[in-house]
Formats: structure tokens, sequence, C-alpha cells
């Protein structure tokens, strides 16, 4: 592959496609960093659209690709899926002393941290702004002007702040049971004020709802969907999707959230859901 240096872990064939997993050396983060893309059958002719997919806490590149059944859907429709790790690993990355799950290796929050001793390898908004496009679009037969973004909990968090602070790198957004606020969510106190400090200023722009009450351009994504379960447990401590609404209210974002009875929080739900967000990104990527 032309461009940066990646390795191949796996590759196999999937609804006459192809899905893989793949390594490479991360210069922002200072490990070795690992992604999966599943590139659907219809990339034989040319470049296609893509969807990049930001999972959440405890994830790797591979919870995506493996639990969501995305890859029939993608291949009917032409669809590059993109799933990057949730944070850098390795030797001498550190983790969190008591081995949470909520912080450190698996909970990378999609920030750049500023302080010790994470600011040396936690720089996961410069790695998905930056980084992963490059492995991306200079290795794999994607298109980077029909480029969507979505995720799930953190990923959720990550895919709103990161698409609506960067809307010239992505066309469509989405989110499943995303932490709409980490300002007032106890996953995302607790990750800040380590990676950021206690300064809550610094926080504002890695905040869904903040973000969005002070998007620039309102209109540059028609619509936003958010699909959210009204079984998931962590909905009233951690997600708070009603402090999104609002602020997309103030501010004119168009904001479609469905609210679902009977669903939680994990996979079965984002399954059942997939091929929904799937269509709503194919409406505003694959033209």
């Amino acid at each position: 592959m032309p461009g940066m240096n990646i390795e191949t872990i796996s590759e196999t064939r999937c609804f006459d496609g192809r899905m893989g997993f793949y390594r490479h050396r991360s210069d922002v983060n200072h490990c070795d960093m690992q992604f999966a893309v599943y590139v659907p059958p219809q990339a034989a002719s040319g470049k296609v659209p893509v969807l990049t997919f930001l999972s959440g806490l405890t994830c790797t590149e591979e919870n995506f690709v493996v639990k969501s059944g995305a890859q029939r859907i993608a291949a009917e429709l032409g669809i590059m899926l993109v799933s990057p790790d949730t944070s850098p690993r390795g030797e001498g990355v550190p983790d969190d002393q008591e081995g949470a799950y909520d912080f450190g290796q698996g909970a990378g929050f999609y920030v750049n941290a500023t302080e010790e001793p994470w600011s040396e390898h936690y720089q996961m908004y410069d790695y998905i702004t930056t980084e992963l496009q490059s492995a991306v679009f200079e290795n794999f037969p994607g298109d980077a002007s029909r480029h969507g973004l979505t995720g799930h909990s953190m990923g959720g968090h990550g895919a709103l702040t990161i698409g609506l602070r960067n809307p010239r790198l992505f066309r469509s957004l989405s989110a499943f049971a995303p932490i709409c606020t980490t300002l007032h969510s106890p996953w995302g106190q607790k990750a800040l004020s380590n990676y950021l400090g206690e300064d809550r200023s610094t926080w504002i722009n890695h905040d869904a709802a903040e973000v969005a009450r002070n998007v620039g351009d309102p209109s540059h994504y028609d619509t936003i969907l958010v699909d959210q379960g009204l079984d998931d447990i962590w909905l009233h401590e951690q997600l708070k999707p009603e402090l999104l609404d609002a602020a997309c209210d103030e501010s004119g974002l168009n904001l479609e959230l469905r609210r679902h009875a009977g669903y939680d929080h994990g996979y079965y739900f984002i399954s059942t859901f997939m091929e929904d967000h799937l269509r709503f990104h194919a409406e505003r990527i694959c033209s």
C-alpha cells in the first residue's frame, strides 16, 4: 500500500467485498494503532463513499465490525466502513491504575490530552481528524469528499464533537446513545479532569451539547440522526440526550432524536437500527 506503512493483520471476503484489520505506527499517539476497514464490492470500479464508526468504552476496532451486522447493507449501498480503535495501547502507554473500564486504555474519549502522563500518547482527536484520514484515504479506495461519521456512547460523543467541529471532513453525522455532555456525566468528568485538567472551560469543545449550542454553521448537516434506547441503564446518569436536544433547538441544528422503548445500550440495539443509519448516510454521501 502507498503512503504510510500499513501492516495487514488479516483480510477475508465478506458480502463480495473485503473485511480487513490493519496496524500502523501513529506519530501523534506514539504507539501502534489498529483499525478495521470493510471495502464493498463497488470499490472494484472506483472510489466509494466512507462511513467511519467511533466505538465506545472498552471497545477496540473489532466490536463494531463483528457485532453490528453493518457489512451486508454497506455492500448493497457501496459504502466503505472504517472502525478505529478507541485509544492508544501497548507497552509504555499509561492506563487507569485501578484497571477501571471508563478511563485509560479503551477509553480515549477522542480528545487531545494536555495533562501528564496522558499527553504523550492520548491524542485521539488529532488521530481521528488527521492521521486516520491519511491512513484511510491514502491506502484504501475511499472518497474523502463523501465521508460520514457516526459512533456509539463515548464514540457518539466523539462523533458529535468531532463532526460538528470539522464539517470540512464530513458530509453526514449520526450517533447511537451518545454521551451528550461530558460536563454533566460522571464518565466525562472522570476522563476530562484527568486528560484536560480541572479547568472546565477547556472541556467546552469536548462536550457535545456545548459544541452543538455554539456550532458555527447549523445548516451544514441538514439533519443529525440520534437513536436512544429508553431501557438504557446509562440514560439519565451518563447520556442526557435532553441536553443535546435543547442545545440544538437553541442553535438551529436539525436534530432527529428517536427514542425507542425496550432497547438498552448494547449492540442488539445498535444492530437493530444500523440499517437505518447506513441508509441515512447513504442519502447524503452516495451522490
